[in-house]
Order: C-alpha cells, then structure tokens, then sequence
C-alpha cells in the first residue's frame, strides 16, 4: 500500500471509495469531496495493486478563539473500501494528514467520527479540552481533536466549518 497526494485521474475512484465505505450516506460525502476540493491543501488516497481503496481530506477552517479567529484543520473525510478496512489503511491516511496539519502551522486538528477508533490514532474528546461544536447534531463524543506544536493554552473557542459541509447539509453526518 502507498499513500499519496490524489491527482485529478483519482476523482472518480474517490467517489466510488466513499459511496461504498458511507453507504446510504455515500453520495452525500462524495458531494462534500467534491465541493471541498478546490480549497483543500491535502488530499490524499491510498493505493493497492495500482488502485485506490481509500481516501482522506482535510482543510483549513476556523476557531473562533476569544482573542481572535485561528486557523485550524478539519480532516473530513476518511473512507476506506470496505473490503480493505482493517487493515491499517486508515491508520495510515489519518497519520500522514496529520504530519501534514503539522507541517502546515496548524496548532489543531478536528474531526467527527467514532471515538473508539481516533483514540488510537491521537483524538480526544474536544469538548473536554475547551472547544465546541459547530452544530449540537454533532454528538459530544464524536466532537474530536489532536493538539498539534502550534497550539496554545489561549486558542479554545467554537470550531467553525467550512461552508461546504452547510451547504450540503453534512454536520453531523454519521
């Protein structure tokens, strides 16, 4: 398996890695790739056998700190086919967006998902470090945050999507 940036002849692939992997919900994410691709520093896929069975995302969004606004990272989203699921490609893309959220200057990394598989890979429960939730559909516990080198003690505050993810009605998207 190799991880690495996807390129425009990926497009198609990706759709089909996040229709499979979301199920009902699929289509709806492969419109959030989409819309969020153009703004989107990192994207990358994993590759097998020369074909891509998972991809991953993440972007700038904000923190509305009191102080003032900072830039964060969202990692939205991360599907692997199923048929390659458990076996460490998540893993992967999640440890390589994160090197990447670092490498930008980001002091933060926030995503929704399930708490039982970020954990392992670094998230804690966001509330409980300060931050809140764009949106109460969001559940507490799927609320999630690495702190990266750039963070301070100072930068708490309300997450603030990108407009993508309110346009197409994704917030809490399970």
């Amino acid at each position: 398996m190799i991880v690495r940036p996807e390129e425009p002849r990926d497009h198609d692939a990706v759709a089909a890695v996040h229709r499979a992997a979301f199920g009902e919900e699929g289509g709806t994410v492969a419109a959030v790739v989409e819309g969020l691709r153009p703004g989107r520093p990192e994207s990358l896929v994993a590759e097998v056998d020369g074909a891509v069975v998972g991809h991953v995302m993440t972007g700038r969004n904000l923190l509305d700190a009191p102080p003032r606004l900072v830039d964060v990272g969202v990692l939205s989203p991360l599907g692997v086919l199923p048929e390659f699921q458990r076996q460490g490609i998540g893993t992967a893309l999640v440890a390589a967006v994160r090197e990447a959220a670092a490498g930008r200057g980001w002091p933060a990394l926030f995503l929704e998902g399930d708490p039982a598989y970020y954990a392992g890979r670094g998230f804690h429960a966001a509330g409980e470090l300060g931050f809140r939730r764009p949106s109460l559909r969001i559940p507490a516990a799927a609320f999630q945050v690495v702190l990266l080198d750039g963070w301070e003690d100072w930068m708490t505050g309300t997450l603030v999507y990108d407009r993508v993810f309110w346009d197409l009605d994704a917030v809490g998207l399970r």
